[in-house]
């Protein structure tokens, strides 16, 4: 068998694995599956959470055998396991070129290419201040959120075989149009978002600077036809003095080498390879610099520990937002899994430091009292994994439950305040044992002259928890009249209500 056979069987078994994972962790079909398997072999995750947090989630600790890995056979993860960059051949073997002279000259290497390794020390330099961006770009984050928020969404449309509830995302267009341009790009340029963006295979591509075994080039066998170059997906040059940070290990050249010319060797000489990438320390330089100055600006544009956003409401479990930020890479994992549709990705709620960070948008759904699946498929910490009894407060954990917000009730828009018409939704649903939601009646006088009884409710914020449930439902549907911001969160003393 041919060894790229090899590789597209690899490399469609990790595609449906991912597809297979992100349709199984949907609610309706959660059964304790790895949800997080190709987030944790990411070494770029591992390593952003390590430089911004200062710790390595024990989760992570897969990532170290890719690695490892890589240092023995190059970017490996690159053409044979990473899903994003399947989908990316794929649609440039159905949309592009077709011309042999012409796939020649679009896998022919160009300077563009070393954007990526800058745009990674950009990267570095945020995780390493405390502002953690790699899931912007990173592949697995960014197709686990692609799919979360518009892929699976939008294919359900066609049967509403995927959800018990049909979801909705705020914005998931955005995301999915992002999605859809940048496999687009591929019409320009073959896996133009693997050559030139992706800040991952720019860290496995520094890696394999060190590799043991690379392809190496017989110039006594070689005759310069360059047919190696039909199909090379990295455009690492195997016909002349290979790039090492480049080549996907795809193995393409070697079949396609009618003389043979190729092989995949240990340790060949040095003098027919070009170890590093191709970057100057100058343009380096730059961009960290860049990279130390976006930080400012996206931090003091939500400073959530001073002035923030009333809808900036974490998932329980989360930790301070600090923190958080340090932690959180957008895979929205999360909100996937929630089950009433409460977790939404945020814009810039949170500032631009936290946008697709998951927030609890209310209207949309509420925190279901007897679930913590967002911790559970967490990869890095930024959502802890807390039982069912932590979240209760029950058990060992005897004292205050954990809360995520505070409920208010808009008194110009409840109906038994504004409108002198009898509800007594929010008190109902309220699930907290005694309920926080708690009514006085009151005689009054209408309008007309009629007399009448109303039941008024109030908050007890010693019980609040913020779960939304009051709000969701509602009956005031444009702007509730009872309302839940994170004040009084548990996770953090700056949001603190009372001051016992």
């Amino acid at each position: 068998m041919r060894i790229t056979k090899t590789r597209i069987i690899v490399q469609a078994f990790f595609v449906a694995l991912f597809g297979w994972l992100a349709f199984v962790t949907s609610f309706a079909r959660l059964k304790g599956y790895p949800a997080s398997l190709l987030l944790e072999l990411d070494p770029l995750v591992a390593v952003g959470t390590a430089l911004s947090g200062h710790t390595l989630y024990r989760g992570l600790i897969w990532a170290v055998l890719v690695t490892a890995l890589t240092f023995l056979l190059g970017r490996f993860f690159c053409g044979w396991v990473c899903p994003l960059g399947t989908l990316h051949h794929v649609t440039h073997r159905l949309l592009g070129r077709k011309r042999a002279e012409t796939r020649i000259e679009s896998n022919r290497y160009r300077p563009v290419m070393a954007f990526k390794f800058y745009l990674l020390a950009g990267l570095l330099v945020l995780a390493v201040i405390g502002s953690l961006q790699i899931g912007l770009l990173d592949p697995i984050a960014l197709l686990s959120r692609s799919f979360t928020t518009s892929i699976w969404p939008g294919l359900n449309q066609f049967g509403s075989w995927m959800y018990l509830t049909e979801p909705a995302h705020r914005l998931g267009w955005v995301i999915g149009a992002l999605f859809v341009t940048l496999l687009a790009s591929n019409l320009a340029l073959p896996r133009f978002f693997c050559r030139v963006l992706c800040p991952l295979g720019a860290l496995l591509g520094v890696f394999s600077r060190f590799s043991l075994w690379r392809i190496d080039r017989n110039p006594d066998t070689c005759v310069d036809c360059d047919l190696c170059l039909r199909a090379c997906e990295g455009a690492s040059d195997p016909h002349t003095f290979l790039r090492k940070a480049e080549c996907y290990v795809c193995m393409n050249c070697i079949d396609d080498c009618p003389h043979d010319a190729l092989s995949f060797r240990f340790a060949p000489a040095v003098t027919t390879e070009v170890r590093g990438p191709d970057v100057t320390r100058r343009r380096l330089l730059i961009a960290s610099v860049m990279g130390a100055f976006v930080y400012p600006f996206s931090r003091s544009s939500g400073d959530l520990t001073k002035v923030f956003d009333k809808a900036v409401i974490r998932p329980p479990g989360s930790v301070a937002e600090p923190r958080f930020l340090e932690r959180c890479i957008k895979c929205d994992q999360c909100i996937r899994v929630c089950p009433t549709n409460v977790l939404q990705p945020a814009m810039f709620e949170a500032g631009l430091e936290g946008i697709w960070t998951p927030v609890l948008n209310n209207r949309m759904g509420y925190c279901e009292l007897n679930c913590v699946l967002c911790g559970q498929v967490c990869p890095t910490g930024a959502i802890e994994r807390i039982t069912l009894e932590e979240k209760l407060g029950l058990g060992a954990y005897t004292g205050r439950p954990v809360k995520v917000g505070t409920a208010f009730f808009d008194r110009g828009r409840c109906l038994p305040w504004a409108m002198d018409t009898p509800c007594v939704v929010c008190e109902e649903v309220c699930p907290t044992s005694p309920k926080a939601i708690y009514a006085r009646e009151v005689d009054i006088v209408t309008r007309g002259g009629d007399r009448l009884t109303l039941r008024r409710p109030f908050v007890d914020p010693e019980r609040c928890i913020g779960c939304g449930i009051c709000e969701h439902e509602c009956p005031v549907k444009d702007m509730a009249g009872v309302r839940v911001t994170a004040i009084g969160e548990t996770r953090s003393k700056d949001r603190a209500l009372l001051l016992t």
